[in-house]
């Protein structure tokens, strides 16, 4: 079975979409064409989501499944009359917490990625800065000024992992790659010795590995399931040798791994 599903906002779509994918992701067995409409703040766009709404319907003949953070009455009004099955985001949340605050919402477009507090933001885009400048072991001069070290083999999801903690939390992470001349030496590089605090490890399956690497270079030594293996059996030796706390990523996306290094770490989101 297909569904169609739409997140459509007034403002960005991030809300309704995250919100509609964590739901979504709990029906497994049910394959969904998922669409983003962001923006849809005049009534004539309202008309056209409408219409692209009832299209869907008719070409899959089911009702599409319309998740929604639309503010403005009016422009939902117009949505409401499409064959979609509304979910109003907002509306089954606000109305219990006016009740239980004995206050009114504001109402207010886009809100929730509003940038209300300026240091916050400010400090994000430092991260991701700091991010990509200490990225892959390029500067390690910087890394006093790191809140996090990941380290682990080339490909194992560092430099990603890197960036959503700078973007989504405002943490300073560097990234430095064991390579097998670090192995060859069976002591921690030089470079991290003075860190040992700031480092976490992250590993990951071996035949993910080379499945991985070798979209990037496909028949290489570097790809090749044997050296795979032998790489990250070091590297997680090397972990356990040097009481490094590590996390296997294999089965986990990129949100999944930094929230679980944020709670083993203790970091705190920079707000």
């Amino acid at each position: 079975m297909k569904r169609t599903a739409f997140f459509i906002s007034d403002g960005t779509g991030l809300t309704a979409e995250a919100l509609g994918h964590a739901l979504l992701a709990q029906f497994e067995k049910i394959d969904f064409e998922k669409i983003t409409v962001p923006y849809v703040d005049t009534e004539d766009k309202a008309r056209d989501l409408a219409k692209r709404i009832n299209d869907a319907a008719e070409a899959t003949g089911y009702r599409p499944l319309v998740f929604d953070t639309i503010v403005n009455g009016d422009i939902r009004q117009l949505i409401d009359t499409s064959e979609g099955f509304m979910i109003d985001i907002f509306g089954t949340f606000l109305s219990p917490l006016e009740q239980e605050l004995a206050s009114s919402s504001s109402y207010t477009v886009g809100k929730s990625h509003a940038i209300n507090n300026e240091g916050s933001y400010e400090r994000r885009i430092e991260a991701v800065n700091f991010a990509l400048d200490n990225d892959d072991g390029a500067r390690t001069r910087h890394y006093a000024d790191a809140d996090l070290i990941l380290v682990g083999a080339s490909r194992s999801g560092k430099t990603p992992t890197c960036l959503y903690l700078a973007l989504q939390y405002g943490i300073k992470a560097a990234n430095y790659p064991i390579t097998e001349e670090d192995l060859d030496d069976q002591t921690l590089p030089a470079a991290l010795k003075p860190h040992r605090e700031k480092l976490f490890g992250l590993t990951i399956d071996p035949e993910r590995l080379a499945t991985i690497r070798n979209e990037r270079r496909p028949n290489s030594r570097y790809s090749s399931l044997k050296q795979c293996m032998l790489e990250i059996e070091e590297i997680e030796l090397m972990y356990k040798r040097e009481r490094i706390p590590y996390l296997n990523t294999t089965a986990y996306s990129i949100e999944e791994i930094s929230t679980r290094i944020m709670v083993s770490t203790g970091l705190k989101r920079h707000r």
